[in-house]
């Protein structure tokens, strides 16, 4: 199918990915929990959006410039290190009453999602080495196979988005009723943001 060898094993992997626990996860749970459906929706398609750059980033070989110059490799990570483990401090650190650390316009839910999901480097050498194992020499049509693996992972992601969102709003609206559980969780959000940015930095 569009050059690509076994479709059915790389929906599956693409699934299993998407459900393991990561940055983007947290930033669109996050952003459920406190702008409703529409920030959801909203971090879902930044996310969407900063995968789609960092595939076709990957397809264009961005990947062998950072191998070729480590130093702009690390200080991607660095830098996208610094920005999670900011959310997450100032997650922990709000206080009852505080605007939240997440900002409500859509536009700006986007944003995160996004920014969350184009620093973190290794995705495009995950992408680098990923499509190629699904890529069938015989059958490849060039930039239209690759067409089809993106197109594929956008749409499985924006479908696994829409579960996450749907679950996570259902989950908050009972929530509410009790701001102790939900100072607990965005704090222990910020603990795992702050994890993520510590592991993304010290990652080789």
């Amino acid at each position: 199918m569009f050059g690509i060898s076994d479709y059915g094993a790389f929906v599956a992997a693409i699934i299993v990915f998407l459900c393991i626990p990561g940055p983007g996860n947290l930033a669109l749970i996050t952003s459920t929990s406190k702008g409703g459906v529409r920030g959801g929706v909203a971090a879902a398609f930044g996310v969407i959006a900063a995968d789609q750059l960092l595939m076709w980033s990957a397809v264009a070989g961005v990947a062998g410039l950072l191998a070729a110059y480590p130093s702009a490799f690390s200080a991607m990570q660095w830098v996208g290190a610094a920005y999670l483990a900011w959310i997450g401090w100032r997650m922990m650190r709000a206080k009852p009453g505080d605007a939240p650390v997440v900002n409500i316009k859509p536009r700006q839910y986007f944003r995160q999602g996004a920014i969350i999901t184009l620093f973190n480097p290794k995705a495009i050498i995950f992408y680098m080495a990923f499509f190629p194992l699904f890529v069938n020499p015989q059958t490849h049509r060039g930039l239209v196979t690759f067409a089809a693996m993106a197109a594929t992972v956008a749409a499985l992601t924006l479908a696994y988005s829409l579960v996450m969102i749907v679950l996570t709003h259902f989950l908050a609206e009972r929530m509410r009723a009790n701001p102790t559980i939900s100072r607990v969780l965005e704090k222990t959000a910020g603990v795992f943001l702050i994890g993520f940015g510590v592991k993304l930095a010290i990652s080789k």
